[in-house]
């Protein structure tokens, strides 16, 4: 078993081990847990240093066969590894971030680990039925997390969650359907169904294939209007499982859409007026309502949707910068998401309430929970020296490039989101203490290292970019020269 196996299969046996601890045996179950992810996030890391940056090919590539004679193929390339890092470290920070679940803990963790085995299952997968399968099991775990942990309203939320995704789900089955026909029998690999030509498939077949997998992986990102389900779930749902949900399941979307994308791009050039459309309105849409919110779980959600916005937005480029700005900007927003949801989960633990209006001056209470808020909402807004500036800058290059002075709308929304983050800065720390907020504990040890090792991150790779965009260029140069004669 290579070490790709190694890192999909290693939360299935953390699940297997703890099927056999007994449920009251919190602390155990908590250890192992935590253990297994660590471990997973340790393999991804090996993944890296294992890497070759200057190879745009799928790279420890592991085929085997299972019952029938039917294979499937994992790998990594420079797109999908960040991804793979980043759901190993999500997972790890949301487990450090539950000892508020006090009921059906083992069952939780369960979950948890089943849901990253099918988060890595998505980034790794070669093929598009393979693809699909480890989407779907996504779904499951994530319906209980939501059902079962989550707030007043979670069976509304995770219905609402199912439904809209099973719903996409259709669409993009039936769109797999209508292209495996076309990808050669060779071809083992994402990377490699590139080389169906615009020849091999009717540009009116390659736009049905297109829209089908829009649709379907649209919901996930979410893309506007398909975003209706988000918000609530983001709400209701406990607060690490918010983290995974926002920093991780929304990515998988984004990156679907960006291998199709490559896989179809006349079709992709036909609709990138659309796309284009669809990133502006759901950046200005979403950094709106972001800006109209009180409750700090519900901000974060419709600010997902507008720094999302940006992704698609970096999508529909269709030229370097652009791809680059959409891959970064997919690893930015997973590190910033993931800081505000843990944040805010921590400051709700003890408080009781995620309305901002009921907040007042807690540097003087909360110094170390200050700091680290202050710079990811800093973050949120794309301030030079975090890891959204950089992420934003590509985008809107890529985009200048394509449309010129339409990107005024890009900086509209940016003008927007500052607002409102300005905002939140100035009601959570500034003015009188509150007297119900003077007794408030500041982080605990384990809650500084999962929210310093984000914070680290989002400003690490703000200052010295350079790593995360070498890891991605021969990946996102081999998509660009895939539009070389579409244009």
């Amino acid at each position: 078993m290579g070490i790709i196996s190694q890192l999909l299969w290693a939360p299935v046996l953390g699940v297997i081990i703890l099927a056999f601890i007994q449920p009251g045996n919190t602390r155990a179950i908590r250890t192992i847990a935590l253990l297994v992810s660590a471990a997973t996030l340790l393999l991804s890391c090996l993944l890296i240093a294992r890497f070759d940056a200057s190879n745009a090919a799928p790279q420890l590539l592991e085929t085997d066969f299972l019952f029938l004679g039917t294979a499937y193929t994992l790998g990594i390339d420079g797109i999908s590894l960040p991804m793979v890092v980043l759901a190993s470290l999500l997972t790890l920070v949301a487990l450090l971030a539950s000892g508020s679940i006090t009921h059906g803990i083992k069952s939780y963790h369960i979950s948890v680990l089943i849901l990253e085995f099918g988060m890595l299952g998505v980034f790794l997968a070669q093929q598009w039925s393979l693809f699909f399968i480890f989407w779907e099991v996504t779904l499951v775990p994530l319906y209980f997390l939501i059902d079962r942990w989550g707030g007043q309203r979670r069976h509304a939320a995770s219905l609402n969650f199912v439904l809209y995704t099973m719903g996409g789900s259709i669409f993009m089955l039936l769109s797999i359907f209508a292209i495996e026909q076309f990808i050669p029998a060779d071809s083992n690999t994402l990377m490699a169904s590139m080389r169906i030509s615009s020849e091999d498939i009717p540009v009116r077949q390659q736009l049905w294939i297109l829209a089908g997998f829009l649709l379907g992986l649209g919901v996930k990102m979410p893309i506007f209007p398909l975003h209706g389900w988000l918000p609530l779930a983001h709400v209701e749902a406990p607060s690490p499982v918010s983290i995974l949900l926002s920093g991780i399941l929304l990515k998988m979307g984004a990156y679907g859409l960006i291998r199709i994308i490559a896989t179809l791009p006349e079709a992709a050039v036909f609709i990138q007026p659309l796309l284009l459309t669809l990133a502006l309105i759901g950046m200005i849409y979403g950094a709106l309502l972001a800006w109209r919110q009180t409750d700090l779980k519900a901000m974060i959600a419709y600010a997902s949707v507008s720094h999302m916005g940006i992704v698609l937005l970096g999508i529909a480029a269709l030229n370097e910068n652009g791809f680059t700005g959409a891959v970064v900007q997919m690893t930015a927003h997973g590190l910033i998401a993931g800081a505000l949801f843990l944040l805010v989960g921590l400051l709700y633990e003890r408080t009781h309430t995620r309305d901002i209006k009921h907040y007042s001056s807690l540097v003087q209470v909360m110094p170390r929970f200050t700091l680290f808020m202050t710079l990811s909402l800093l973050a949120a807004m794309g301030l030079p020296g975090t890891v959204g500036f950089i992420a934003e800058l590509h985008t809107i290059i890529g985009g200048f490039q394509q449309w010129n002075w339409l990107m005024v709308f890009f900086s509209i929304s940016i003008l927007i989101t500052a607002s409102y983050a300005l905002r939140t800065i100035a009601m959570l720390f500034t003015g009188p203490v509150k007297s119900d907020m003077k007794q408030i504990e500041d982080l605990k040890l384990s809650e500084m290292l999962a929210a310093g090792i984000l914070v680290l991150l989002i400003v690490a790779l703000g200052i010295t970019p350079a790593p995360l965009i070498h890891l991605s260029a021969s990946a996102i140069t081999h998509i660009d020269q895939s539009f070389a004669g579409v244009f």
